[in-house]
């Protein structure tokens, strides 16, 4: 159990950048690349974007598949995002991990606020290639699913291997946390209302954003010596 190991060791005030999260940062610095690259070359959406919806939506699937990806998305939508961020919080607040429950309600505001002003700049439309399998009423770009998934799922892990001692957990969470987010993110493509680089770029983005409060978590601790 690792409620105990949380409430009687006094977390480190600096650990290293998690593995995991490295690793997803420098993938997300190059999706970003290739996406800044084609925008300039090619414009949105790419030829690869209308290959995979239209592809998707031709092959199907299995009958169940439809309903598994509506509650799927779900869990990035701003309700269960809200939730889960504010039941974590609590949790955290009980453990006297207020820092760690600050940054994380910090870092989940603040991304979907951001998401919402690129949205806004951008204005792509959506895809009209096959019809939406859920209602959609703004831009496309970035997937707000996809982005807010990733910010707080990946920072939730993110901030938690600074608290968490045994490695094993860390790297639960973490795995965890990328299944959540990419199941998100490929749910938006299958039911047609994103096209798949809206939904690369919000992974991109969640994890950048998530590695930027690691780091701002990681520096304040240490500052003020733990939190405890």
């Amino acid at each position: 159990m690792t409620v105990p190991a949380m409430a009687d060791t006094a977390p480190d005030p600096v650990r290293p950048l998690p593995r995991p999260l490295a690793g997803l940062a420098l993938l997300a610095i190059a999706a970003l690349a290739v996406l800044l690259l084609g925008w300039l070359v090619a414009r949105l959406p790419f030829a690869p974007d209308r290959a995979i919806v239209e592809g998707l939506r031709a092959w199907g699937g299995p009958r169940w598949l439809p309903r598994v990806a509506v509650d799927l998305t779900a869990l990035g939508g701003g309700t269960v995002l809200t939730l889960v961020v504010v039941l974590v919080a609590g949790f955290l607040l009980a453990q006297r991990l207020w820092l760690t429950a600050l940054m994380l309600a910090a870092a989940s505001w603040s991304g979907g606020q951001m998401v919402e002003i690129i949205k806004r700049i951008v204005a792509r439309a959506r895809p009209d290639l096959v019809e939406h399998l859920v209602p959609v009423h703004n831009a496309s770009f970035p997937s707000g699913h996809a982005a807010g998934s990733a910010v707080v799922y990946l920072t939730l892990a993110a901030l938690a291997s600074q608290v968490v001692p045994e490695r094993a957990a860390r790297r639960y969470l973490f795995g965890a946390a990328v299944l959540l987010t990419g199941a998100i993110g490929t749910s938006r493509v299958y039911l047609g209302v994103h096209w798949p680089s809206d939904v690369l770029a919000g992974w991109s983005f969640g994890t950048l954003w998530a590695l930027g409060w690691w780091w701002a978590t990681a520096r304040t601790r240490a500052a003020i010596g733990g939190e405890r």
